[in-house]
């Protein structure tokens, strides 16, 4: 499964980066809002720092508008993936910009039905927000499960993100239940790294080359 990081800080991307384990990025206007400068500039450094995906959003929701907006995203990079919400203008710019070349993000998608929809209309990704399912009492990585058997069971080259990860159990999940890419905060790629036990254990070691090092001086 690969790690992308969902942010439009460039400090978290280079420190994951860092850590040899992100794949891509996934921005959003609420994370570009964050920022300060042009958000297209933002995005711009983003992909000169990023070889892989780099997922931007646009905010129009009629279907030409999406097109227009998609295109001139586009021309950021050639890592730019088009982030656009599942409605049915959505579907209809997804088809017309894949035509185009242009690979597409379809967000926001909360049902089996919805990822399926994108799968069609040939979507090269979908942003599955198991969180905000958890949010309100539904079992969010069920969505991703069965989103999975369906593309599994008919050949869909669509590829499953799962958004909305708010801790490292949502990861977890994320491959056991055959995503293709988890999109994770900064915060909970660090929490990944950390157990108890391994601080332990370096503890333990540490104290015992002491007592070497305090032999060797006898």
């Amino acid at each position: 499964m690969k790690f992308f990081i969902d942010t439009a800080n460039l400090d978290e991307i280079r420190k994951a980066k860092s850590l040899g384990i992100v794949d891509g990025v996934t921005t959003n206007p609420t994370l570009l809002s964050r920022e300060a400068g042009d958000p297209m500039e933002v995005l711009k450094a983003i992909c000169s720092e990023i070889s892989g995906p780099v997922s931007a959003e646009v905010v129009s929701l009629d279907e030409e508008g999406i097109v227009r907006e998609g295109r001139e995203l586009a021309k950021i990079a050639n890592n730019i993936v088009i982030k656009i919400p599942i409605t049915e203008d959505g579907l209809r710019a997804v088809r017309r910009l894949e035509a185009e070349g242009i690979h597409t993000n379809v967000t926001l998608v909360f049902s089996p039905m919805q990822a399926l929809l994108a799968a069609k209309a040939g979507a090269t990704y979908i942003s599955a927000f198991v969180g905000r399912l958890d949010d309100v009492s539904h079992v969010g990585m069920d969505t991703v499960r069965l989103a999975s058997q369906i593309y599994d069971t008919y050949g869909f080259d669509t590829q499953i993100i799962v958004a909305s990860i708010r801790n490292p159990l949502h990861v977890l999940d994320a491959a056991l239940a055959g995503a293709d890419i988890a999109t994770i905060p900064y915060k909970v790629i660090t929490q990944l790294v950390q157990h108890p036990l391994t601080e332990i254990g370096i503890q333990r070691f540490l104290e015992d080359w002491k007592k070497v090092e305090a032999r060797k001086k006898k």
